[in-house]
């Protein structure tokens, strides 16, 4: 299959460039400068010179000629919505295949550091988070487009793995910066999450058996902060502590603090039982001690 990967210079679209390529697949991946072109052709990438700001006309080519078009990027919402809304245009009618990246951010709920009851499917209705307003709305419009053409939207929860910048490693940080490991109010919400490599898996199944329209979670476990801070502090001989959301917004930014406050809770029974999907990478604790991490703690 012939698979043009939009953000395959990043953290997620990177790894599912690579995994399809060491798949027998033949993947191009937009790369916006020609240092990232030359990585990605030593990853068995073919690399795509173009961006989704003044350089798109080569990526909607591209997109054009391709059997598939994973979407993986994560611009501002504006760039989003005007490049999948060209992108769907210029595929529209064909037998193209237009995998959607999103993130289970659509459903986060601002709990402030406490546990929420509510897990959410696939298809299951939920009230939308208001900073993720347009990119649900991206992903309807991407729905929207079957069957005329086949879309399909993976919704990953926090993703983990090698280089990951997620809730281990901002845990991390708060040390650099507190001298402990931090969460917010009670620390007992958390995010669904799911290791790169099993998000990688579920795309590649998604491009050859998904259903048009379809959503498909990826959730692999559920480890909430207050757990994540206590095995940091005790790989670091840290003490714990728990923040308001102003001194949260100090560690980590506003937008950091509502992250590190929030719950985002997902199943994934459509993509297990439709896909086939099992990931095997369960225990997101299983990063905590790694130096790069621990570098993280007191770096300035």
């Amino acid at each position: 299959m012939d698979v043009l990967v939009i953000g395959a210079t990043g953290f997620v679209g990177g790894a599912v460039a690579r995994h399809l390529a060491g798949h027998g697949h033949r993947v191009t991946g937009m790369a916006r400068s020609a240092a990232a072109a030359e990585r990605l052709r030593g990853q068995g990438v073919t690399p795509l010179l173009g961006d989704l700001d003044g350089g798109r006309e080569p990526v909607l080519a591209a997109a054009a000629c391709s059997d598939a078009v994973v979407f993986a990027a994560q611009p501002a919402p504006h760039d989003e919505e005007r490049m999948v809304a060209e992108l769907l245009d210029v595929l529209a009618g064909t037998a193209t295949t237009f995998v959607f990246t999103s993130g289970s951010g659509v459903l986060l709920q601002r709990t402030e550091g406490a546990w929420s009851e509510d897990s959410y499917a696939e298809d299951d209705p939920f009230p939308v988070e208001p900073l993720a307003e347009r990119r649900f709305a991206v992903e309807n419009a991407v729905r929207a487009a079957a069957p005329g053409l086949r879309t399909i939207v993976l919704r990953p929860g926090l993703i983990w793995g090698p280089d990951d910048h997620g809730h281990v490693s901002m845990i991390y940080r708060s040390v650099a910066t507190t001298g402990a490991a931090c969460y917010v109010g009670e620390g007992l919400n958390t995010y669904s999450h799911v290791h790169v490599d099993d998000v990688c898996d579920l795309a590649e199944r998604a491009l050859a058996t998904g259903t048009a329209g379809a959503v498909y979670h990826a959730a692999a476990g559920e480890t909430p902060n207050r757990w994540i801070a206590r095995s940091v502090a005790a790989d670091l001989d840290r003490p714990t502590r728990s923040l308001d959301l102003a001194e949260a917004a100090e560690v980590w930014g506003e937008f950091g603090a509502l992250i590190m406050s929030a719950s985002s809770r997902t199943r994934a029974p459509r993509s297990r039982r439709e896909l086939g999907w099992a990931p095997r990478h369960t225990d997101l604790l299983t990063t905590i001690g790694e130096p790069r991490l621990r570098a993280l703690a007191t770096a300035h």
